[in-house]
């Protein structure tokens, strides 16, 4: 198996040229990774290649307005158009894939297998992230985001030092190399490689429907109906889905598999990679079809 991803392109909605990576047998079944709001598809290349490995097409998507993806001329972020992208991009793989959602990609997993899309997927992952996510986690996320997103950063230093205090429980880089991936470099300073009008209140059509708990509680209940496994990977030390919210959703929704990775924060994959593609892959082997 070759180990560099091949990159491609696809027609969102309205044109937006959406950007991905394909890891693996273009034939072979697919799990398709989405990432969460402010990072780019790059935050996957671990857990894609241990998918991979498996035998499985491992497939990660920049969003639109984020890493190489078109940004939205009208300021179109809406999590339903999210998932009408991911549509498009599914129609080029094998039928029924595995989609893997972190954060809003996993409030865009949601919506698209539960109420978009019935019947498209073989299975979902869910990493830390539930409807009824704890607002004061959100505000933290929010608030990282919208730090520095006009001034930029000096150097790559300083990015890693910002990061580092929003993740204090992660080891800072020491490669500051891989930072790029998220970055933009302009004028001299380097900038979020994402759309500001994403997070700053500016955008048209912001992706209101992660505040839409029934809505969100709805389609998970819907996904389950349709038969279509779900796993739910926690980060132990995550904010955002508290050891509260994470019991009181899996009391709601017994059927899912859950998964609480220690040493880890919100950003589950980041944080702990080998926890966490083993939980992803231990799911797929007993559950997805024809895995």
């Amino acid at each position: 198996m070759t180990t560099t991803p091949e990159s491609f392109t696809t027609a969102g909605v309205d044109g937006v040229r959406i950007v991905g990576d394909r890891l693996g047998d273009p034939l072979a079944p697919a799990v398709v990774f989405l990432h969460g709001g402010g990072q780019t598809r790059r935050s996957w290349g671990p857990s894609a290649a241990a998918v991979a490995e498996r035998g499985w097409q491992a497939v990660t998507v920049d969003f639109r307005g984020h890493g190489e993806s078109d940004w939205s001329a009208d300021g179109d972020y809406r999590v339903t158009t999210f998932a009408t992208d991911v549509l498009e991009v599914l129609r080029h793989l094998p039928p029924r894939p595995v989609l893997v959602g972190a954060s809003l990609g996993g409030f865009t997993a949601m919506l698209l297998a539960g109420e978009l899309a019935p019947d498209t997927v073989c299975a979902v992952v869910l990493v830390d992230i539930v409807p009824n996510m704890d607002p004061s986690g959100a505000s933290r996320i929010h608030n990282f985001m919208y730090d520095r997103m006009e001034s930029g950063f000096d150097s790559l230093d300083e990015v890693a030092d910002a990061i580092q205090e929003y993740n204090p429980h992660r080891p800072r880089p020491t490669d500051l190399d891989g930072l790029r991936t998220n970055l933009r470099h302009r004028d001299g300073r380097w900038y979020w490689h994402w759309d500001p009008k994403f997070i700053d209140g500016t955008s048209a059509l912001p992706p209101i429907e992660v505040t839409e708990v029934d809505r969100l509680y709805a389609a998970v209940d819907e996904i389950l109906r349709a038969g279509v496994p779900m796993l739910l990977v926690r980060g132990q030390m995550s904010d955002l889905v508290t050891e509260e919210r994470a019991t009181e959703f899996i009391a709601r929704f017994p059927q899912i598999d859950f998964v609480d990775v220690s040493g880890a924060g919100h950003m589950v994959a980041g944080d702990r990679n080998d926890l966490f593609a083993g939980a992803v892959v231990e799911f797929l082997a007993r559950h997805a079809k024809d895995g």
